[in-house]
């Protein structure tokens, strides 16, 4: 007789460390070239995270809510200082060391005790060690210049270097199902692709700041709230397929999160403590 072998389901572990909780302070630093267009997707995004102001739904601030299930209650976002580095100061090619160098930015400043995530965003133009070949973004610690523990946070502009796999579902991935890419919903297939890498390294550095919050397997490459369910943004995903998402019928654009004026936008799914599955706003 065959045995049914039934999926087991997916867990991830607590491991005892503080996570970010209550207000949490967003300092962006955009290392290298970004037009306003760009910089304004990026940050209606931020915004969109913890306002209730968006009428529509799905909204981008149902998607994060998902975060108050984890232990500590809500996690409300703000942005705070902007840095505009567009004469690339350490070059355009980046090391991990250089990120927790731009992380620790005096200009990122805040005061002692206050709960922030510095933010780097790299230009399409920027290499960073590690990009497209084992990560679209990371988020890690480092000091900031009260010499307090800070968490930070990296994604990349993926069009030019790797958007096949730092930008899918927006452009064909690199191996598997070549399935017709979907419509990014800003128009912009690298920027729109930062937004769902930018929503995935967030997650995990409020759930699993200082390597010892939620997450399944090493710590030292863990899979976390988003990077848990990788691949999956709406009911019936399959590796190669994204799942059932909305599409305007108007522009053909995909998306399944309504943020700020109106904007749109595709975001991954979030592990959900309370059920143990990937939940998905659509």
């Amino acid at each position: 007789m065959l045995a049914l072998v039934q999926k087991q389901p997916l867990v991830l572990k607590y491991h005892k460390g503080p996570l970010l909780k209550g207000n949490i302070t967003l300092h962006l630093l955009w290392y290298g070239t970004f037009t306003p267009t760009q910089r304004s997707i990026v940050i209606d995004f931020l915004e969109s995270l913890t306002s209730t102001s968006s009428p529509e739904s799905p909204s981008v601030s149902t998607w994060w809510k998902t975060t108050e299930s984890y232990r500590g209650g809500p996690c409300t976002l703000v942005v705070g200082n902007q840095i505009l580095d567009e004469n690339y100061s350490l070059g355009k090619s980046l090391k991990n060391d250089n990120l927790v160098a731009l992380a620790s930015n005096p200009k990122l400043n805040s005061a002692p005790g206050d709960r922030v995530v510095h933010v780097i965003l790299t230009a399409a133009d920027v290499a960073v060690e590690d990009f497209c070949m084992n990560q679209c973004g990371t988020h890690g610690r480092g000091k900031n210049g009260n010499s307090e523990k800070i968490a930070y946070a990296w994604v990349g502009n993926s069009v030019t270097q790797c958007p096949g796999q730092c930008a899918w579902p927006f452009h064909q991935p690199l191996y598997g199902p070549q399935t017709p890419p979907l419509v990014a919903p800003n128009g912009d297939v690298g920027v729109d692709g930062m937004v769902i890498n930018l929503a995935t390294v967030l997650a995990g550095a409020v759930t699993n700041p200082f390597e010892d919050g939620y997450y399944q397997g090493p710590a030292s490459a863990p899979l976390e709230a988003v990077s848990a369910c990788t691949g999956i943004f709406g009911k019936g995903a399959y590796p190669g397929y994204a799942g059932d998402v909305l599409a305007e019928n108007a522009t053909g654009v995909s998306y399944n999160a309504v943020g700020m004026r109106g904007r749109k936008f595709l975001l991954p799914a979030m592990w959900d403590p309370l059920t143990s599955t990937c939940k998905t706003l659509v």
